[in-house]
């Protein structure tokens, strides 16, 4: 009888959630149209931190990891846009800048998820800095210039929809794989990794997925707002700061919870 009247309260908790979530979607997504063009700037900024710190939280939360790669995955997605906007369709350029962020926090993380602690904090943030003083010598070297001007770009309001697209999508993806063995698993690792592994986890796969998942929403996120700026260089796109702010919405909101994060 408790069993069944606790899976009852939990159901209703998950419909009432469920509920407001498409509320809250339905107004933001009829926003540009009720609103002036300086609401609209704000609440883009406001759905892309919401993003980028859910998508952190899905696999630095469970983990206890303190990834500092975030500017990384972002600016790799906005240089994707940077160099596909003229010739792929919008959609296609999206993907590819979530695409490339997930393939470089593949690479990266066959090395640096073997580290822990500020090891791994401090090597993922060097990385970021190395990828933007790469992309710089790139662009130096073969464009001749530094910058990107894009022209041609979305109006104002696909790119707001886009944003928004992808943050409730951050937030579906962050519930559904929380729920998942592989969020029961990360959870364990974040707890004792040891005794994860002795459970039957293969510790480094499942902080793989987690971290190319959460990778690929801050790359995606990357390649819609480049468009934003119309111009961007590496300092731009690879700010420090967008890490920083990323991690510290996540830690104040509780980067444990999906909510925390998003109020």
């Amino acid at each position: 009888g408790r069993r069944a009247a606790a899976a009852a309260e939990w159901a209703v908790h998950q419909m009432k959630q469920g509920a407001f979530v498409f509320v809250a979607a339905i107004l933001l997504a009829v926003l540009p149209v009720l609103y002036s063009p300086f609401v609209q700037s704000m609440a883009l900024t406001c759905l892309m931190y919401a993003g980028l710190a859910v998508s952190w939280s899905m696999f630095s939360g469970p983990t206890r990891y303190l990834s500092l790669a975030t500017s990384a995955f972002f600016g790799l997605g906005a240089y994707c846009t940077a160099w596909g906007l003229a010739k792929l369709p919008w959609p296609v350029v999206i993907m590819a800048g979530g695409l490339a962020a997930m393939i470089f926090a593949l690479l990266i993380g066959l090395v640096v998820l073997k580290l822990r602690g500020a090891y791994f904090a401090v090597i993922t943030y060097g990385l970021g800095e190395l990828v933007k003083h790469t992309i710089t010598h790139f662009e130096k070297t073969y464009a001749g210039t530094v910058g990107r001007v894009m022209t041609d770009t979305p109006s104002s309001n696909v790119v707001y929809w886009t944003v928004l697209i992808i943050a409730l999508l951050a937030v579906f993806t962050y519930v559904h794989f929380g729920r998942s063995r592989y969020g029961h698993a990360l959870r364990g690792i974040g707890m004792d990794e040891e005794r994860a592994a002795t459970l039957g986890v293969n510790p480094m796969r499942v902080k793989l997925i987690g971290f190319c998942l959460s990778a690929w929403f801050a790359g995606a996120l990357g390649a819609a707002m480049a468009v934003r700026w119309t111009y961007i260089d590496p300092n731009t796109v690879f700010n420090p700061f967008i890490v920083f702010q990323t991690v510290l919405i996540s830690i104040v909101g509780g980067p444990l919870t999906v909510g925390g994060p998003l109020a």
